[in-house]
């Protein structure tokens, strides 16, 4: 068959063809523009819910990791170490293994501390003691004569010069370590170029300048809870306990002389200044202090300087 002659088509034709092609160009772009609309719907659904996971657990939720301790653990979140212990029936030794996995949902964890479990043992009911006899009969068989044997009596003086001795002295509770004024002093002879902010995003401590080498010293006494460089953004980092109140941290080290576990005095030697994160190429200390997990203004505590 010939090929079409445009010269031998009806007019109707030649008019009616371009209307069809009209048309179905039009049905083309508005099934293109259908398919647009429910991928805009759809994708961006999906794609939101993986973010609100990721969120909620990475918020809820910490794996330890080797090295990490509790107290480096409820520093990095900014928690009271006792909840997140409590949160995690983690006993008072504080002891946590790689692999493990906290919950960080410590706002409404109660923490029973030494006080409370000392008053709970004193009101515990105490059964009251059988007298003693001055003479006890032993039970003997028929036709043997019954043996009385004679008790030396219980001298009851001694015993309550004792309980007046004992209850003179105070015990030794966790409420007598919180309640003792801490001896504070600087970390470091440098002067404040960073000062405390309290905002969301601010400075949570004070940063002291200095040369590197320069001696970074414990500002209480206590005993080192951490000792080491996995928290993001401090460098090498020190935290002492120096009570159940009070922990203190010192970042950006360049050499730690302490080791975890380690009693430590007030004004002790415990690392060298030194630089890192995001301003590396300033020598300094960064000095925090916490109280019950929250972040404090250090100058506070810090004796006056001269001027």
């Amino acid at each position: 068959m010939n090929a079409l002659d445009p010269n031998k088509l009806s007019v109707p034709f030649v008019r009616f063809f371009p209307l069809c092609l009209s048309v179905f160009n039009i049905l083309i772009v508005g099934l293109s523009l259908t398919s647009c609309v429910f991928s805009q719907n759809t994708a961006p659904t999906s794609d939101l819910s993986r973010k609100g996971v990721l969120t909620t657990s990475k918020s809820s939720h910490h794996t330890v990791e080797r090295g990490e301790t509790l107290f480096a653990i409820a520093w990095q979140y900014g928690v009271d170490y006792r909840q997140l212990a409590a949160a995690n029936n983690i006993n008072s030794d504080f002891l946590i293994y790689p692999g493990q996995t906290l919950s960080l949902s410590v706002a409404n964890t109660r923490v029973v501390t030494q006080t409370q479990s000392s008053v709970s043992k004193k009101q515990d009911p105490v059964p009251p003691k059988t007298p003693s006899t001055a003479l006890t009969v032993l039970s003997s068989p028929k036709n043997v004569p019954r043996k009385v044997v004679k008790k030396t009596p219980v001298r009851s003086a001694p015993v309550e010069r004792a309980e007046k001795k004992s209850s003179s002295s105070r015990p030794v509770t966790a409420s007598n370590v919180i309640n003792q004024k801490l001896k504070w002093r600087w970390p470091a002879k440098g002067k404040v170029i960073t000062n405390f902010s309290a905002a969301k995003a601010g400075n949570k401590g004070i940063d002291l300048s200095g040369k590197k080498g320069d001696s970074v010293v414990a500002a209480a006494a206590g005993r080192v809870v951490y000792a080491g460089s996995g928290l993001r953004g401090y460098g090498k980092l020190i935290i002492i306990k120096h009570n159940e109140t009070y922990l203190s941290a010192y970042a950006h080290n360049d050499q730690i002389r302490v080791k975890e576990g380690q009693q430590v005095k007030v004004g002790q030697r415990i690392a060298n200044i030194g630089s890192s994160g995001s301003r590396a190429n300033i020598t300094k200390l960064h000095f925090e202090i916490r109280r019950n997990g929250q972040t404090v203004n250090p100058v506070k505590y810090l004796p006056k300087r001269k001027p």
